[in-house]
């Protein structure tokens, strides 16, 4: 806009100067008329284009906190650090915008010459709630045929028991391309697609991502099959440039990983492709753009691509909580820059262990913000108010002084309000795929729900599951909404409500954990006989258990409304 002030001002100044001026024709008047008249069109486009341009890339990312991202965690379990021998990825899709519902999509087959449509995502304020839409931006030759998948907003596994979380990390804001077809979410649905293995998957995102570019901000992709897990870092290659640069380093089976919104991995050997794999251009971008020289030592992939990431608390903090969690025995420090890339748990990890990770906002530690919110018992002690909610938006925290490792927000808990949907895979290579693959999944905040199990053979889901819950606002034919508004209620009155939610979830997230041995038992005895008929026993499984218990939270809600009346 001021280039435009001053086009008009300059434009203004000469006019009235040169209509006084004698000895000037009138050809030449107009001839400089016209002139500037130019000069005043193309200094109104190039701003109103530049404006759009600043305007489209801070609406794209308008929902990160100062500049990064502190949108989901992930963790990852090698088989050997497991309880039972599977191989796990995670992801808590924290989001204000991605859909809450999902569906199963069938193996498809496709004939030859067929193109596939890419879309990003941007930003979509015009529904009842902030949500994406998807607009296209080029095709792609389609494949002969794809896998079958659970189609979460970022697929969460295939038929085959390929499971991928996810974490963005941003990394370098002048590393992300305007050129490239494939955002995140579009790399995670064509390699789930494609690929059975974690090592195909990751293949394929550098042969795709090199041929047609990537054009979202870094991101942290965690990738299992039935035998291994890998974390796949990539960022874009810069404005005006089709590519990417990523690195891969694999989790060794007897230990755990996790990411939080931060590029993690630092040093590569390439001579160990066992645990290690990177993209071509990985030390000469660096290089070329003045963030490492081998002068000033190794080469390390998060100081060259997310320094801001070792900056963050939000992450660091993080990494921290989970990997002191799994392994306490190593006294890790809490304020630490780095923490090793995985640790060995000190007892193998059990579900029951990662769904108390996933619940966790750090009480009982220094840095739980709620700490200092208290208030006088029965027996005159002074203890945590039932009032003092860890779920609090953001707008109130400057009420109660709040303040932590990120700042007036407090500190960025494993737990958030704002969760859409949540999953923990188990891939396992002693059951048939359909048997296999399972995906727990939990609707909205974790500290508030339950994880119920969905088969990679699944055929359906419950009705709710797939009824969108943002597009038209509240309804109770939604899954979840049912989780939203019971959650939202929650936070209320954490310190008395949670009680009542934890009395009416733990015991049956443990008997779904206790019964898994049983169904997968007779669910094999079938497929043995008849595999479809296996798939059809499992399907109707995930869609009872789903039923019950998005009909107990709408319970759970309405006796929380009806006990805490007057008391929030």
């Amino acid at each position: 806009m001021s280039v435009i002030i001053l086009s008009y001002i300059s434009f203004t100044n000469k006019f009235f100067y040169y209509k006084t001026m004698k000895g000037i024709s009138m050809n030449q008047k107009l001839r400089f008329t016209f002139g500037f008249c130019l000069i005043f069109i193309f200094a109104s486009f190039f701003s109103i284009t530049f404006a759009q341009t600043r305007l489209k890339i801070s609406d794209e990312y308008s929902d990160w906190v100062e500049g990064r991202p502190d949108k989901c965690t992930t963790i990852t379990v090698g088989k050997k650090a497991s309880a039972d021998g599977w191989v796990t990825t995670s992801h808590t899709c924290d989001s204000h915008r991605t859909r809450s519902w999902f569906d199963i999509v069938p193996a498809k087959k496709y004939n030859k010459g067929i193109q596939k449509t890419m879309r990003k995502r941007s930003n979509n304020d015009s529904l009842a709630m902030p949500t994406y839409k998807h607009v296209p931006v080029g095709k792609i030759p389609e494949v002969k045929s794809t896998f079958g998948y659970i189609n979460t907003a970022y697929p969460c596994m295939n038929d085959q028991q390929l499971a991928i979380g996810e974490s963005t990390f941003g990394g370098r804001a002048t590393l992300r391309s305007d050129k490239g077809l494939i955002d995140c979410q579009q790399i995670v649905t064509l390699m789930i697609e494609r690929c059975s293995t974690a090592r195909e998957a990751i293949q394929l995102c550098g042969e795709l991502t090199k041929e047609y570019g990537y054009n979202d901000a870094g991101e942290c992709l965690t990738i299992a099959d039935t035998k291994e897990v890998w974390h796949l870092e990539i960022v874009g290659s810069g404005k005006g440039n089709v590519g990417a640069v990523w690195a891969a380093q694999r989790v060794p089976d007897d230990q755990v990983s996790v990411n939080g919104n931060a590029s993690t991995i630092r040093q590569i050997d390439l001579d160990n492709p066992d645990f290690y794999m990177a993209s071509e251009n990985i030390f000469q971008v660096a290089q070329d753009s003045g963030w490492w020289s081998p002068k000033n030592g190794a080469f390390q992939f998060n100081y060259a691509y997310d320094p801001g990431g070792r900056t963050s608390f939000a992450a660091r903090r993080r990494e921290w909580r989970v990997l002191d969690l799994i392994a306490p025995s190593l006294g890790l420090d809490a304020n630490a820059e780095n923490y090793p890339f995985s640790v060995k748990p000190d007892t193998l990890v059990t579900m029951a262990k990662l769904v108390s990770i996933f619940k966790d906002y750090y009480e009982g530690t220094d840095y739980n913000f709620v700490k200092n919110i208290t208030s006088t018992d029965k027996d005159g002690k002074t203890v945590i108010s039932p009032l003092a909610n860890p779920f609090m938006p953001y707008d109130m925290n400057p009420l109660f002084k709040i303040n932590g490792g990120w700042g007036w927000r407090g500190e960025r808990t494993i737990a958030r309000w704002y969760t859409m949907y949540a999953t923990i895979t188990q891939s396992r290579d002693n059951l048939p795929n359909e048997i296999g693959g399972v995906v727990w999944l939990a609707f909205d905040n974790v500290a508030t729900s339950i994880y119920v199990p969905i088969y990679c053979g699944n055929t359906d889901i419950p009705k709710s599951y797939k009824t969108p819950g943002r597009v038209n606002g509240f309804t109770r034919e939604s899954a979840w909404w049912a989780f939203n508004r019971m959650g939202t209620l929650t936070a209320q009155r954490w310190g008395d409500m949670r009680k009542d939610v934890d009395k009416t979830w733990n015991p049956i997230q443990a008997e779904l954990f206790a019964n898994q041995k049983q169904i997968e038992k007779k669910a094999l005895s079938i497929y043995k006989k008849n595999p479809k008929k296996a798939r059809a026993f499992l399907t109707n499984y995930s869609t009872k258990c789903g039923e019950d218990v998005v009909k107990e939270c709408w319970k759970l809600g309405d006796f929380l409304w009806t006990k805490y009346d007057e008391k929030f």
